[in-house]
């Protein structure tokens, strides 16, 4: 069995990367294109078999915008802050009611004292809050939350389990 010593000496924080797409103008383009796309699917009738379908021109510009939209993700890599500094910024950011396990100023806090690239400050996280979505801002904290909470040392993935079973490994 190891020592204490050997442990404290190979461990290390708990990190994670999440990418944020910064450019909200396109995931609404694209919700707009894939709205349209069914309504037009919805209600094309050819005239004859020549008739090219509508849909297809707007297909080509979803993907032209979903492709954007990805090249406009930014990883966000968070670490683990320690115990002592995860308890003072609890006790920094108390919630306001009974029914709150922290304040609302917490969210940036966390994200701000845990995001090590790019590094930035509360002031930051709060400019960033004000043009990033609810879904985005929801992506990062609970990237914060998890390398300060979660205790799923191996995320599973279906994904990875399929290819290794199909490649003849892992099964």
């Amino acid at each position: 069995m190891a020592s204490i010593d050997d442990i404290l000496a190979e461990a290390t924080p708990r990190e994670r990367t999440v990418s944020v797409c910064i450019r909200g103008d396109l995931a609404g383009e694209a919700e707009r294109l894939a709205d349209e796309l069914a309504r037009v699917s919805e209600d094309w009738q050819p005239s004859d078999l020549t008739e090219e379908h509508p849909g297809r021109a707007l297909a080509a510009q979803l993907k032209e915008v979903r492709d954007k939209a990805r090249k406009a993700e930014v990883p966000f890599s968070l670490r683990y802050i320690g115990d002592k500094a995860y308890s003072d910024l609890l006790a920094a950011h108390p919630p306001t009611s009974d029914n709150e396990a922290f304040g609302e100023s917490f969210i940036k806090a966390l994200i701000a004292a845990s995001c090590v690239d790019p590094v930035m400050t509360e002031d930051q996280a709060a400019e960033l809050f004000e043009k990033l979505n609810q879904g985005e801002i929801k992506k990062l904290f609970d990237a914060a939350w998890d390398v300060h909470n979660s205790s799923e040392l191996i995320p599973f993935s279906l994904a990875a389990s399929a290819l290794l079973a199909a490649l003849g490994g892992e099964k």
